[in-house]
C-alpha cells in the first residue's frame, strides 16, 4: 500500500500553511517486506523520495524496501533521508543529468523547479576579517 498525500491548496491536513507543509514531519502507512510499518518523514523528502521511484521505474513501496535493506542505521526514517539526500548530492555533482539539460541562466532544484544562476548581490562590502 502506497501512501497518498491528502493536503489542500491552502496548507496541509493539520492547518499549516502551504509553505510550511515541506517541513512538517508526516507519518505515513507502508508495506516492506510483506509488513505494514509507519514512516515519518518531512513533506519534502516524500516528495524526493516519490521522485527517486517514479525515475526508477519504481513502486514507492519497492523503493522503501530496497533501502531498508541496505540501510546501515536502525532507524527506517533515517536511512530514507540519508538515501534521498545522497542521491540528490550525487545528481547536482554530476555536470549534466541524463535527459536533462542546464543553460547557463538556470538551474534544477532537486525537485525539478528553476532558480537563477547568478549570485545574490550583496549591498554591503564583503568583508572577510574577522574582529576579536
Amino acid at each position: 500500500m502506497e501512501p497518498t498525500m491528502r493536503n489542500d491548496q491552502n496548507g496541509d491536513q493539520n492547518g499549516k500553511p502551504g509553505s510550511l507543509r515541506e517541513y512538517a514531519v508526516v507519518k505515513r502507512s507502508v508495506v516492506v517486506g510483506g509488513h505494514k510499518t509507519s514512516v515519518s518523514l518531512e513533506d519534502a523528502f516524500w516528495i524526493g523520495l516519490k521522485d527517486i521511484a517514479m525515475r526508477r521505474g519504481l513502486t514507492l513501496s519497492t523503493q522503501i524496501a530496497s533501502i531498508d535493506t541496505t540501510r546501515r542505521t536502525g532507524n527506517l526514517s533515517s536511512a530514507i533521508r540519508l538515501y534521498v539526500l545522497e542521491h540528490f548530492r550525487t545528481r547536482a555533482a554530476s555536470a549534466m543529468f541524463i535527459g536533462e539539460r542546464q543553460t547557463p541562466s538556470t538551474r534544477l532544484t532537486p525537485f525539478g523547479s528553476e532558480i537563477a544562476a547568478t549570485p545574490p548581490v550583496l549591498t554591503e562590502p564583503r568583508s572577510d576579517k574577522f574582529s576579536v
